[in-house]
């Protein structure tokens, strides 16, 4: 699913950055030289093995340590957290505005470009959360809590309408 090469080459010693659009089930993937020039774009399924190939792939062009990833918190995360365990700086990028959109037209490959373009040209600065850690199980703790404590008050209102409708004995008998 590769895109066409823009027949730059780059020696195995020589740095390259990664952009990424990320994707439910398939993410683009961009490689471009330090001057900006954009060697290939392919997609990788969101699987272990899926990012096991883009890392492959990516590090084939040159050395690879920097990358730009949409979607960090979301579809991104778990790309985020493979590149950071092989010690790739991941960088979250925000997808291009509407009016760059326009300009350049709306392709995947054209936004997986860009997020590497805005990691080398320093557009995109932030660091993206790396998803794991104490951080993290607080706030899978506060993500179960508030959905339990949601269900209880759903509960609760459900007796209540039911209370309204019942039989005046049994109405009586339950308060």
């Amino acid at each position: 699913m590769g895109a066409d090469p823009r027949h730059h080459t780059t020696e195995p010693s020589e740095d390259v950055v990664l952009g990424v659009d990320t994707h439910k089930d398939v993410h683009v993937a961009a490689v471009i030289t330090m001057t900006g020039a954009l060697l290939d774009t392919r997609s990788f399924r969101t699987t272990q093995e899926g990012y096991r190939q883009l890392l492959a792939w990516a590090r084939a062009f040159g050395r690879l340590q920097r990358a730009g990833v949409e979607c960090t918190g979301s579809y991104g995360a778990a790309l985020t957290r493979y590149l950071h365990s092989e010690d790739i700086t991941v960088t979250e990028v925000n997808q291009p505005d509407k009016a760059t959109r326009r300009r350049r037209g709306k392709t995947d490959a054209i936004d997986a470009a860009a997020a590497a373009q805005a990691v080398l040209s320093g557009r995109a600065t932030a660091t993206a959360k790396a998803s794991d850690g104490p951080v993290e199980t607080i706030r899978m703790f506060k993500m179960a809590k508030t959905s339990a404590t949601k269900s209880r008050s759903q509960a609760i209102n459900q007796l209540k309408a039911v209370l309204v409708a019942a039989d005046p004995a049994l109405r009586e008998a339950l308060t």
